[in-house]
């Protein structure tokens, strides 16, 4: 259908037509290919531009011909003229000695169609047509289903509990999310081209505690791997924090300096709880342990006078970053933390 109708415009139209768009398409597929390194696209625009180089020499051909006829054209052009003249000159001596007929006048001129100015319209309006296809993505907004990163909730601050009152100088859930939920987090953790599929933050206090130490915490959900960071405002020292998990099931640990600070590395498994919502009403399964998780605390303060940040991470697979992963992102999150002041 296309073809049919392509076949009845000018050629005049039809030409310059076909060359815009071929020009158009070919570079447009000719960029995309390079851009994304496909082979396949990239000898789709090369028939295209091949395709427009074809058009263009049959126009300037076509060009040369109406300006400079061949000898044999004009020949036989002048053979018919000159018939045609003859056979006129006879119908008029023939209508003068009759008297009839309608009296001889100038002759008018045949008004020719502008080859040029058809061409140059043509490719104009296809021309415009072309650029706002080209510009179009820019300015319309995409409906693809492209997953947007997460990010941390602009909605009204939730009222702080009284522990953080109470606190000098702490850090709120929204604080911690904000230097948790980094551009680079994905690519820190080893992972590069993931984004956040949920990020969350909580201003809670710690449990077993009458909600009097206040315990701030957020979390950034990847495909691969989560992470969490909390602020724990208690009066426990990274030294007596060591001195617990002698009687724990912390496993792997390693104490070092970060930011200045006491740090301990360890590992330790999650907690994995199932809750049937079925038509009997919820119930809840026995706690599991879940995956291993990898767990790096560091003191609030230089001198460690109380309270530790954890920045912790785990998988659904069990997987772990490597400790050095860890790090680098403990020195970029944890860094935002401000020390404790002096009480």
């Amino acid at each position: 259908m296309l073809g049919f109708l392509l076949r009845l415009l000018p050629f005049w139209v039809r030409e310059p037509l076909l060359i815009a768009v071929g020009s158009v398409l070919g570079v447009r597929i000719m960029y995309l290919a390079f851009r994304d390194h496909d082979r396949v696209a990239a000898g789709l625009g090369v028939v295209f531009i091949v395709f427009t180089a074809i058009r263009v020499y049959v126009v300037i051909r076509a060009l040369r011909a109406r300006r400079n006829p061949s000898p044999a054209a004009s020949a036989d052009g002048a053979a018919v003229d000159a018939a045609a003249h003859t056979q006129a000159q006879a119908q008029a001596q023939a209508q003068a000695q009759a008297g009839t007929g309608p009296r001889p006048g100038p002759k008018t001129p045949e008004k020719e169609h502008n080859a040029w100015s058809q061409a140059v319209a043509a490719v104009a309006v296809f021309g415009a047509i072309a650029a706002v296809l080209w510009l179009s993505p820019r300015f319309v907004p995409s409906d693809d289903n492209a997953a947007q990163p997460a990010s941390c909730s602009g909605g009204a601050h939730e009222k702080l509990p009284k522990a953080y009152k109470d606190t000098p100088r702490p850090v709120t859930g929204e604080e911690l999310c904000e230097a948790l939920n980094r551009p680079d987090l994905a690519e820190l953790l080893g992972t590069p081209g993931e984004t956040a599929t949920s990020v969350s933050s909580t201003n809670n206090t710690a449990l077993l505690t009458a909600g009097r130490v206040a315990q701030p915490e957020a979390e950034v959900t990847f495909d691969t791997y989560t992470v969490n960071v909390s602020a724990t405002y208690n009066e426990l020292t990274t030294d007596q924090y060591v001195n617990l998990m002698k009687f724990g099931d912390e496993q792997d640990i390693k104490t070092l300096t970060l930011l200045g600070r006491p740090a301990v590395l360890f590992s330790d498994h999650t907690m994995k709880i199932e809750i049937n919502l079925g038509s009997g009403g919820g119930s809840g399964g026995p706690v599991e342990q879940g995956p291993l998780a990898r767990t790096l605390s560091m003191a609030l303060d230089r001198d460690d006078r109380g309270g530790y940040c954890d920045i912790t991470v785990w998988s659904k697979s069990g997987a772990l970053p490597n400790d050095s992963a860890l790090l680098d992102v403990a020195e970029k999150v944890l860094a935002r933390i401000p020390e404790r002041p002096v009480r």
